[in-house]
């Protein structure tokens, strides 16, 4: 059977460290994936409203075959700042990729909309979020925060607040898969007006609650539960699929879009007109056990994808903390 990294967070992986910076009372902030060395990466947009930074250059067809970074922002559009901030980090360490003497770091980047989540959006001529990357990058780690932290701190879903999650598992094969994921959508991650997680078949030993699935399903449990008067841009829920198998950049995109169907498993709706759904997936190669695309063993490569994906948005959504000036409850004190 298979069980959940000692962390039970993306950096189960290998390679892979994560920060995170931000603002209590801006609600915003940004949450770095650091990679040891640059890795095979690619990228799945499924929503109808995306933000992104340098995810041309994912895909298979393209010349750059590794990247530094991956980051997830708040801020809306000046949330791509958060990626110059940490090629300012990867430059002065000397990393990037070596182009006529120069080192460029590849820094992809997905933001998501919390601008009118009640903080205070004041922040004068320049955004922060350069800093908030930089910092994040300085502060990545193998243990980090989940729940009101980096890109999460300003997350909400139509009922509750939102926030960053991470899981993952090992497989029999001895590969690792974790998930990063920022949850800020359009739709519900429980289901009608319960505190069950739609993720809850793929829950590990509590890790969101333990509280299943309901038994009887509400009658409303189909009737979508939405953010009142959605507009284009104003939400998404953006995430991360690492694993330390040694795959390409197609199958890379392959993951990627696996881990798309966590998102149909932990959040409906999902992918709307309104979000700007993306899944970004890694592959460090670490475990050094080389992953057919032909073979059994990548089914098991996007199952493991899709449910680590699903595990993660629900551990985001139970952690999440209550904060002065919040608009929606915490999933712990649902009534507050």
């Amino acid at each position: 059977m298979s069980r959940p990294g000692p962390r039970n967070l993306i950096t189960d992986v290998g390679g892979v460290k994560v920060g995170h910076a931000g603002d209590a009372k801006l609600k915003s902030g940004a949450t770095v994936l650091l990679l040891d060395e640059a890795s095979t990466a690619s990228v799945a947009v499924l929503g109808g409203a995306p933000g992104t930074r340098e995810t041309d250059l994912l895909a298979p067809d393209r010349l750059v075959s590794g990247v530094d970074a991956l980051v997830l922002s708040g801020g809306s559009a000046f949330g791509l700042d958060a990626a110059s901030g940490v090629q300012s980090f990867l430059r002065r360490q000397g990393r990037g990729f070596a182009v006529a003497g120069f080192a460029v770091p590849i820094v992809p980047a997905a933001i998501l909309f919390d601008l009118a989540n009640g903080g205070d959006k004041d922040w004068g001529l320049h955004p922060p979020y350069r800093d908030f990357g930089f910092a994040a990058a300085e502060a990545a780690a193998e243990d980090f925060a989940l729940g009101t932290a980096g890109a999460g701190i300003g997350c909400t879903t139509a009922t509750l607040k939102g926030g960053i999650g991470s899981a993952s598992v090992r497989l029999e094969n001895g590969v690792t898969v974790g998930a990063l994921v920022a949850v800020n959508a359009v739709g519900s991650v429980t289901i009608g007006d319960t505190r069950h997680f739609w993720a809850a078949p793929f829950e590990i030993d509590g890790e969101f609650g333990g509280l299943g699935l309901p038994s009887p399903l509400p009658a409303d449990a189909s009737q979508p539960k939405t953010k009142l008067g959605p507009k284009p841009g104003t939400n998404t829920t953006i995430g991360i699929v690492a694993t330390d198998a040694v795959v390409d950049k197609a199958a890379a995109r392959r993951l990627a879009v696996a881990g798309h169907d966590g998102f149909a498993r932990a959040i409906w709706p999902s992918h709307t007109n309104f979000d700007g759904d993306l899944v970004f997936a890694v592959a460090t190669g670490r475990s050094g056990v080389a992953v057919d695309p032909a073979g059994p063993d990548a089914i098991d490569l996007g199952a493991a994808a899709a449910a680590v994906v699903a595990r993660a948005i629900a551990r985001g959504v139970h952690a999440a903390r209550s904060e002065p000036g919040d608009l929606l409850p915490v999933w712990s004190a649902p009534d507050d």
